[in-house]
Protein backbone atom coordinates (compact mmCIF):
# COMPACT_ATOMS: atom_id res chain seq x y z
CA UNK A 1 0.00 0.00 0.00
CA UNK A 2 1.33 3.45 -0.89
CA UNK A 3 1.81 5.91 1.97
CA UNK A 4 -1.21 8.12 2.44
CA UNK A 5 -3.90 5.77 1.18
CA UNK A 6 -5.55 5.76 4.58
CA UNK A 7 -6.20 9.50 4.39
CA UNK A 8 -5.26 12.60 2.43
CA UNK A 9 -2.42 13.84 4.61
CA UNK A 10 0.03 13.51 1.69
CA UNK A 11 0.11 16.19 -0.98
CA UNK A 12 1.05 15.14 -4.50
CA UNK A 13 2.47 17.44 -7.15
CA UNK A 14 2.58 16.18 -10.71
CA UNK A 15 2.16 17.62 -14.20
CA UNK A 16 3.27 17.94 -17.79
CA UNK A 17 4.99 20.36 -20.12
CA UNK A 18 2.29 21.49 -22.61
CA UNK A 19 4.31 21.09 -25.80
CA UNK A 20 1.90 18.79 -27.66
CA UNK A 21 -0.97 16.33 -27.26
CA UNK A 22 -0.72 13.69 -24.58
CA UNK A 23 -0.27 10.09 -25.69
CA UNK A 24 -0.42 6.51 -24.42
CA UNK A 25 2.99 6.88 -22.81
CA UNK A 26 1.63 9.68 -20.64
CA UNK A 27 -1.49 7.66 -19.90
CA UNK A 28 0.25 4.52 -18.68
CA UNK A 29 3.06 6.44 -16.97
CA UNK A 30 1.02 9.00 -15.08
CA UNK A 31 -2.51 9.90 -16.16
CA UNK A 32 -4.38 6.81 -15.05
CA UNK A 33 -2.50 6.90 -11.74
CA UNK A 34 -3.55 10.51 -11.24
CA UNK A 35 -7.19 9.49 -11.56
CA UNK A 36 -6.63 7.01 -8.71
CA UNK A 37 -4.47 9.38 -6.69
CA UNK A 38 -7.14 12.08 -6.58
CA UNK A 39 -9.23 9.79 -4.36
CA UNK A 40 -6.27 9.08 -2.06
CA UNK A 41 -4.29 12.29 -1.82
CA UNK A 42 -4.52 16.06 -2.05
CA UNK A 43 -3.35 16.37 -5.65
CA UNK A 44 -2.03 19.36 -7.59
CA UNK A 45 -1.49 18.96 -11.34
CA UNK A 46 0.71 21.57 -12.98
CA UNK A 47 0.71 22.68 -16.59
CA UNK A 48 4.40 23.60 -16.69
CA UNK A 49 4.20 26.12 -19.52
CA UNK A 50 7.02 28.33 -18.23
CA UNK A 51 9.40 25.36 -18.10
CA UNK A 52 8.28 24.34 -21.58
CA UNK A 53 9.70 27.62 -22.86
CA UNK A 54 13.21 26.59 -21.80
CA UNK A 55 13.54 24.78 -25.13
CA UNK A 56 10.59 26.29 -27.03
CA UNK A 57 11.26 30.02 -26.68
CA UNK A 58 11.32 30.42 -30.46
CA UNK A 59 7.76 29.09 -30.70
CA UNK A 60 5.84 30.24 -27.59
CA UNK A 61 2.51 29.99 -29.44
CA UNK A 62 2.88 26.19 -29.45
CA UNK A 63 3.13 26.18 -25.67
CA UNK A 64 0.26 28.64 -25.23
CA UNK A 65 -2.10 26.67 -27.47
CA UNK A 66 -1.27 23.35 -25.87
CA UNK A 67 -2.19 24.51 -22.37
CA UNK A 68 -5.84 24.18 -23.34
CA UNK A 69 -5.26 20.96 -25.28
CA UNK A 70 -3.52 19.23 -22.38
CA UNK A 71 -6.19 20.47 -19.97
CA UNK A 72 -8.80 18.84 -22.22
CA UNK A 73 -6.81 15.61 -22.10
CA UNK A 74 -6.74 15.74 -18.29
CA UNK A 75 -10.49 16.15 -18.05
CA UNK A 76 -11.12 13.51 -20.71
CA UNK A 77 -9.21 10.78 -18.84
CA UNK A 78 -11.14 11.47 -15.64
CA UNK A 79 -9.28 14.16 -13.70
CA UNK A 80 -12.00 15.78 -11.57
CA UNK A 81 -11.40 19.47 -10.72
CA UNK A 82 -13.44 18.94 -7.55
CA UNK A 83 -10.80 16.42 -6.40
CA UNK A 84 -7.61 17.62 -8.13
CA UNK A 85 -6.32 21.17 -8.47
CA UNK A 86 -5.15 21.94 -12.02
CA UNK A 87 -2.87 24.99 -12.24
CA UNK A 88 -0.86 26.94 -14.80
CA UNK A 89 2.75 27.42 -13.76
CA UNK A 90 3.35 30.76 -15.49
CA UNK A 91 0.46 32.39 -13.64
CA UNK A 92 2.11 31.84 -10.25
CA UNK A 93 5.03 34.31 -10.11
CA UNK A 94 6.03 33.08 -6.67
CA UNK A 95 7.46 29.98 -8.35
CA UNK A 96 9.83 32.14 -10.36
CA UNK A 97 10.78 34.05 -7.20
CA UNK A 98 11.58 30.87 -5.29
CA UNK A 99 13.66 29.62 -8.24
CA UNK A 100 15.73 32.82 -8.05
CA UNK A 101 16.48 32.28 -4.35
CA UNK A 102 17.23 28.57 -4.76
CA UNK A 103 19.75 29.24 -7.51
CA UNK A 104 22.04 30.49 -4.74
CA UNK A 105 21.86 27.08 -3.05
CA UNK A 106 23.20 25.01 -5.93
CA UNK A 107 26.44 25.17 -7.92
CA UNK A 108 27.01 24.95 -11.66
CA UNK A 109 29.12 21.84 -11.05
CA UNK A 110 26.22 20.16 -9.26
CA UNK A 111 23.81 20.96 -12.08
CA UNK A 112 26.29 19.56 -14.60
CA UNK A 113 26.37 16.28 -12.67
CA UNK A 114 22.58 15.82 -12.76
CA UNK A 115 22.12 12.65 -14.87
CA UNK A 116 18.70 13.69 -16.15
CA UNK A 117 19.94 17.04 -17.40
CA UNK A 118 23.04 15.44 -18.96
CA UNK A 119 20.85 12.98 -20.86
CA UNK A 120 18.41 15.67 -22.02
CA UNK A 121 21.27 17.90 -23.22
CA UNK A 122 22.65 15.05 -25.36
CA UNK A 123 19.19 14.18 -26.71
CA UNK A 124 18.61 17.79 -27.82
CA UNK A 125 22.14 18.20 -29.25
CA UNK A 126 22.71 21.35 -27.18
CA UNK A 127 26.41 20.62 -26.53
CA UNK A 128 27.61 23.88 -24.88
CA UNK A 129 24.84 26.03 -26.35
CA UNK A 130 22.52 25.17 -23.47
CA UNK A 131 19.78 27.69 -22.68
CA UNK A 132 20.39 28.82 -19.09
CA UNK A 133 16.74 28.23 -18.28
CA UNK A 134 17.00 24.62 -19.43
CA UNK A 135 20.26 24.09 -17.54
CA UNK A 136 18.65 25.26 -14.28
CA UNK A 137 15.50 23.18 -14.83
CA UNK A 138 16.14 21.12 -11.63
CA UNK A 139 16.06 24.30 -9.55
CA UNK A 140 12.78 25.40 -11.09
CA UNK A 141 11.35 21.97 -10.40
CA UNK A 142 12.52 22.21 -6.79
CA UNK A 143 10.62 25.49 -6.51
CA UNK A 144 7.47 23.90 -7.94
CA UNK A 145 7.60 21.00 -5.50
CA UNK A 146 8.61 22.88 -2.38
CA UNK A 147 6.19 25.79 -2.95
CA UNK A 148 3.31 23.40 -2.28
CA UNK A 149 5.27 21.40 0.30
CA UNK A 150 4.51 18.29 -1.71
CA UNK A 151 5.46 15.07 0.03
CA UNK A 152 4.94 12.74 -2.95
CA UNK A 153 5.96 13.34 -6.57
CA UNK A 154 5.06 10.73 -9.23
CA UNK A 155 7.97 10.46 -11.69
CA UNK A 156 9.62 8.03 -14.05
CA UNK A 157 12.89 6.43 -13.01
CA UNK A 158 14.80 8.89 -15.19
CA UNK A 159 13.48 11.75 -13.05
CA UNK A 160 14.65 10.41 -9.69
CA UNK A 161 17.85 12.57 -9.83
CA UNK A 162 15.57 15.63 -10.02
CA UNK A 163 13.84 14.60 -6.80
CA UNK A 164 17.20 14.00 -5.13
CA UNK A 165 18.35 17.47 -6.13
CA UNK A 166 15.11 19.00 -4.84
CA UNK A 167 15.71 17.40 -1.45
CA UNK A 168 19.30 18.65 -1.40
CA UNK A 169 18.04 22.20 -1.91
CA UNK A 170 15.35 21.73 0.75
CA UNK A 171 17.87 20.44 3.29
CA UNK A 172 20.36 23.20 2.56
CA UNK A 173 17.72 25.89 2.89
CA UNK A 174 16.41 24.46 6.16
CA UNK A 175 19.96 24.40 7.57
CA UNK A 176 20.37 28.03 6.52
CA UNK A 177 17.05 28.98 8.14
CA UNK A 178 17.90 26.89 11.21
CA UNK A 179 14.41 25.37 11.15
CA UNK A 180 12.31 23.13 8.93
CA UNK A 181 10.37 25.44 6.64
CA UNK A 182 10.48 23.40 3.45
CA UNK A 183 9.51 19.73 3.20
CA UNK A 184 11.42 16.86 1.62
CA UNK A 185 9.54 14.75 -0.93
CA UNK A 186 9.45 11.14 -2.02
CA UNK A 187 9.42 9.87 -5.61
CA UNK A 188 6.55 7.62 -6.65
CA UNK A 189 7.69 5.48 -9.59
CA UNK A 190 4.90 3.67 -11.49
CA UNK A 191 4.99 -0.13 -11.71
CA UNK A 192 4.83 0.05 -15.51
CA UNK A 193 7.69 2.10 -16.79
CA UNK A 194 8.04 4.16 -19.93
CA UNK A 195 6.27 2.83 -23.02
CA UNK A 196 8.41 2.46 -26.14
CA UNK A 197 7.29 4.11 -29.35
CA UNK A 198 5.37 2.15 -31.96
CA UNK A 199 8.66 1.88 -33.89
CA UNK A 200 10.36 0.07 -31.02
CA UNK A 201 12.50 3.03 -29.96
CA UNK A 202 13.01 3.43 -26.25
CA UNK A 203 10.67 6.37 -25.78
CA UNK A 204 7.23 7.18 -27.12
CA UNK A 205 7.42 10.82 -28.12
CA UNK A 206 5.34 13.20 -30.17
CA UNK A 207 8.55 14.78 -31.48
CA UNK A 208 9.75 11.39 -32.80
CA UNK A 209 6.42 10.73 -34.52
CA UNK A 210 6.09 7.32 -32.88
CA UNK A 211 3.22 8.02 -30.48
CA UNK A 212 -0.44 7.10 -30.28
CA UNK A 213 -2.17 10.23 -29.03
CA UNK A 214 -5.14 10.12 -26.69
CA UNK A 215 -7.23 12.12 -29.17
CA UNK A 216 -6.55 9.82 -32.13
CA UNK A 217 -9.55 8.89 -34.26
CA UNK A 218 -10.48 5.24 -34.81
CA UNK A 219 -8.81 5.38 -38.23
CA UNK A 220 -5.60 6.87 -36.79
CA UNK A 221 -5.47 4.17 -34.12
CA UNK A 222 -5.88 1.47 -36.77
CA UNK A 223 -3.10 2.95 -38.90
CA UNK A 224 -0.74 3.31 -35.93
CA UNK A 225 -1.29 -0.27 -34.76
CA UNK A 226 -0.58 -1.52 -38.27
CA UNK A 227 2.92 0.00 -37.91
CA UNK A 228 3.63 -1.33 -34.41
CA UNK A 229 7.00 -3.07 -34.16
CA UNK A 230 6.79 -6.79 -33.35
CA UNK A 231 9.44 -9.48 -33.89
CA UNK A 232 11.65 -9.02 -36.96
CA UNK A 233 12.64 -12.70 -36.80
CA UNK A 234 9.03 -13.86 -36.98
CA UNK A 235 8.99 -14.17 -40.76
CA UNK A 236 6.41 -16.93 -41.12
CA UNK A 237 3.31 -17.73 -39.08
CA UNK A 238 4.73 -21.13 -38.20
CA UNK A 239 7.95 -19.64 -36.79
CA UNK A 240 8.30 -19.31 -33.00
CA UNK A 241 7.92 -15.67 -31.99
CA UNK A 242 9.80 -13.62 -29.40
CA UNK A 243 8.20 -11.45 -26.72
CA UNK A 244 11.26 -9.45 -25.69
CA UNK A 245 11.22 -6.04 -27.36
CA UNK A 246 7.92 -6.85 -29.06
CA UNK A 247 6.00 -3.59 -28.80
CA UNK A 248 2.62 -5.18 -29.55
CA UNK A 249 2.90 -7.40 -26.49
CA UNK A 250 4.37 -4.58 -24.36
CA UNK A 251 1.25 -2.53 -25.11
CA UNK A 252 -1.04 -5.50 -24.46
CA UNK A 253 0.66 -6.04 -21.09
CA UNK A 254 -0.07 -2.41 -20.25
CA UNK A 255 -3.68 -2.19 -21.42
CA UNK A 256 -5.26 -5.62 -21.93
CA UNK A 257 -7.32 -6.50 -18.84
CA UNK A 258 -7.87 -10.13 -19.92
CA UNK A 259 -4.57 -11.38 -18.51
CA UNK A 260 -5.47 -15.06 -18.85
CA UNK A 261 -6.41 -14.69 -22.51
CA UNK A 262 -3.30 -12.63 -23.13
CA UNK A 263 -1.10 -15.32 -21.57
CA UNK A 264 -2.63 -17.92 -23.86
CA UNK A 265 -1.84 -15.70 -26.84
CA UNK A 266 1.75 -15.26 -25.65
CA UNK A 267 2.25 -18.99 -25.25
CA UNK A 268 0.85 -19.64 -28.75
CA UNK A 269 3.05 -16.93 -30.25
CA UNK A 270 6.21 -18.30 -28.61
CA UNK A 271 5.67 -21.86 -29.77
CA UNK A 272 4.71 -20.74 -33.28
CA UNK A 273 1.59 -20.83 -35.40
CA UNK A 274 0.26 -17.36 -34.55
CA UNK A 275 0.63 -14.47 -36.98
CA UNK A 276 1.49 -10.89 -36.05
CA UNK A 277 -1.74 -9.74 -37.71
CA UNK A 278 -3.77 -11.61 -35.08
CA UNK A 279 -1.78 -10.03 -32.26
CA UNK A 280 -2.21 -6.57 -33.77
CA UNK A 281 -5.95 -7.14 -34.22
CA UNK A 282 -6.25 -7.86 -30.51
CA UNK A 283 -4.17 -4.79 -29.70
CA UNK A 284 -6.27 -2.56 -31.92
CA UNK A 285 -9.46 -3.77 -30.25
CA UNK A 286 -8.02 -3.04 -26.80
CA UNK A 287 -6.87 0.45 -27.78
CA UNK A 288 -10.12 1.30 -29.56
CA UNK A 289 -12.06 0.35 -26.43
CA UNK A 290 -9.70 2.35 -24.23
CA UNK A 291 -9.53 5.54 -26.28
CA UNK A 292 -13.10 5.84 -27.60
CA UNK A 293 -14.66 7.05 -24.31
CA UNK A 294 -11.68 9.34 -23.68
CA UNK A 295 -12.07 10.87 -27.14
CA UNK A 296 -15.82 11.32 -26.68
CA UNK A 297 -15.43 13.01 -23.27
CA UNK A 298 -12.75 15.27 -24.74
CA UNK A 299 -15.09 16.34 -27.53
CA UNK A 300 -17.78 17.22 -24.97
CA UNK A 301 -15.43 19.34 -22.85
CA UNK A 302 -14.08 21.04 -26.00
CA UNK A 303 -17.56 22.38 -26.73
CA UNK A 304 -17.22 24.78 -23.79
CA UNK A 305 -13.61 25.91 -23.60
CA UNK A 306 -14.68 28.84 -21.47
CA UNK A 307 -15.65 26.39 -18.74
CA UNK A 308 -12.28 24.67 -19.03
CA UNK A 309 -10.52 28.03 -18.77
CA UNK A 310 -12.53 28.80 -15.64
CA UNK A 311 -11.39 25.49 -14.11
CA UNK A 312 -7.77 26.48 -14.81
CA UNK A 313 -8.27 29.97 -13.37
CA UNK A 314 -9.81 28.66 -10.16
CA UNK A 315 -7.18 25.98 -9.71
CA UNK A 316 -4.39 28.47 -10.31
CA UNK A 317 -5.91 30.95 -7.83
CA UNK A 318 -6.06 28.28 -5.14
CA UNK A 319 -2.52 27.12 -5.87
CA UNK A 320 -1.11 30.63 -5.83
CA UNK A 321 -2.38 31.23 -2.31
CA UNK A 322 -0.35 28.25 -1.11
CA UNK A 323 2.77 29.21 -3.08
CA UNK A 324 2.56 32.79 -1.79
CA UNK A 325 2.45 31.61 1.81
CA UNK A 326 5.53 29.42 1.31
CA UNK A 327 7.35 32.27 -0.42
CA UNK A 328 6.62 34.59 2.50
CA UNK A 329 8.07 32.00 4.88
CA UNK A 330 11.19 31.64 2.73
CA UNK A 331 11.72 35.41 2.46
CA UNK A 332 11.30 35.85 6.22
CA UNK A 333 13.85 33.12 6.90
CA UNK A 334 16.51 34.79 4.76
CA UNK A 335 15.80 38.32 5.96
CA UNK A 336 13.94 39.66 2.92
CA UNK A 337 10.77 40.69 4.77
CA UNK A 338 11.51 44.38 5.31
CA UNK A 339 8.01 45.64 6.02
Amino acid sequence: MLPGTEDKKHLILTGDRPTGPLHLGHYVGSLRNRVKFQNQYEQYIMLADAQALTDNMENPAKVHDNVMEVALDYLAVGIDPAKSTILIQSQIPELTELTFYYLNLVTVARLERNPTIKQEIVMRNFERDIPAGFFTYPVSQAADISAFKATLVPVGEDQIPMIEQTNEIVRRFNRLANKDILVECQALVPEIGRLPGIDGKAKMSKSLGNAINLNFTAAEIKAAVRNVYTDPLHLRVADPGHLEGNVAFIYLDAFDEDKAGLQEMKDHYVRGGLGDSIVKARLEGVLQDLLKPIRERREEFAKDRGQVLQILKEGTRKAREIAAQTTDEVKAAIGLKHF
